[in-house]
């Protein structure tokens, strides 16, 4: 039986924490749902998950969908793509089966590459390999997820890039159905060029012209553990967009707002990327405190001189989960301080 390679290459970096990576494991259950009610895909299409965020791995190698099972999708900081695409590439050789004097090999794999940052790795040795070898054995199609998408690089590897942008409530329900009818379409069409998707202008747009942010600007994440509990957390903040009536394009304010804090596992230190240079943001520009999301402390937003983020309840003697040290907060100002922050 000749196979149709269908391999999803996921940014789980540290920005997607929250609703976004919910979304992001619910959709991947709502794909296979999708598919195992077309006979065509049923039959022929076989799913692989590769996530990257400081390193990158495959989570779940080919499966035919009728046993494939959406894993938990994992957080860490960074977005190496060079990463992901040197994974692609290795399962792309080591999985899909070629066609040989004894039989035919598997269909043209395709890719869904689903990013919403830029990348923090030196991708370019790695764009400029799957160019040369991979970039015609593969129908590759690349999605920039939200404002802070890197589409430049992205139109490096592939034509076929596309913008999601969540105007309104249920977008992202169709954009993952407008990723389902994608893959039914070249399970149907298996020994075709690549199908054209059927798609919604204002949900998903192809892009030409458009130019993509330099920085990724709109998300501030910090890292830290429950003094009680030690396990960790990570506190993730928002610069509002304010679309000004009247112009064609969204004012940044200064600051990031508070949009949740998340209790996340131990595995985000092994997905982080720990080479990495520290970035710092100082707490002038950061709005709202969280509580700790395991003990329910009032402040997840306690700095030990190690460094590090810790919870405390006002007032407070403590030990830092980090380090150990013993440590007295006093009920007073001292004044901004900058905090290091993850790559995001």
């Amino acid at each position: 039986m000749r196979r149709l390679p269908v391999f999803f290459v996921l940014d789980c970096s540290e920005s997607m924490i929250g609703d976004n990576l919910k979304k992001m494991n619910d959709g991947l259950q709502m794909i296979v749902n999708d598919l195992r009610r077309d006979p065509h895909a049923l039959e022929t299409a076989f799913i692989s998950v590769i996530a990257f965020a400081g390193i990158a791995r495959t989570i779940v190698p080919l499966h035919d969908v009728l046993s494939f099972y959406p894993p938990r999708l994992p957080v860490g900081s960074g977005t190496c793509l060079g990463a992901a695409l040197r994974e692609l590439a290795t399962q792309i050789d080591t999985q899909v089966r070629k066609t040989t004097a004894e039989g035919k090999g598997d269909w043209k794999p395709v890719v869904y590459l689903l990013t919403d940052g830029r990348p923090t790795d030196d991708a370019a040795a790695e764009i400029k390999r799957w160019k040369e070898h991979y970039a015609r054995k593969v129908n590759l199609i690349a999605v920039g997820l939200g404002p802070s998408a890197d589409l430049n690089i992205l139109r490096q590897l592939t034509q076929n890039v596309f913008h999601f942008t969540e105007a309104q409530e249920g977008d992202f329900a169709r954009f993952i159905k407008w990723i389902s009818a994608s893959v039914t379409a070249h399970s149907r069409s298996v020994g075709e060029e690549s199908p054209p998707a059927e798609q919604t202008d204002y949900l998903v747009r192809l892009t030409k012209d458009v130019l993509s942010q330099k920085y990724d600007e709109n998300c501030v994440t910090l890292a830290g553990r429950c003094s009680q509990s030690r396990r960790p957390y990570l506190i993730k903040y928002e610069r509002p967009n304010t679309r000004l009536s009247g112009l064609n394009f969204d004012l940044n304010i200064n600051g990031f707002n508070i949009a949740g804090c998340y209790p996340i596992d131990e595995d985000y230190f092994a997905w982080s990327d720990n080479s990495a240079s520290f970035m710092q943001v100082n707490t002038s520009e950061l709005h709202g405190v969280p509580g700790c999301p395991h003990c329910g402390n009032a402040s997840a937003f306690a700095l030990c001189s190690c460094g590090k983020l810790l919870c405390i309840n006002g007032p407070d003697d403590v030990i830092c989960p980090w380090c150990d040290k013993a440590l007295s907060f006093q009920d007073c100002a001292d004044g901004d301080f900058d905090v290091d922050r993850g790559r995001g």
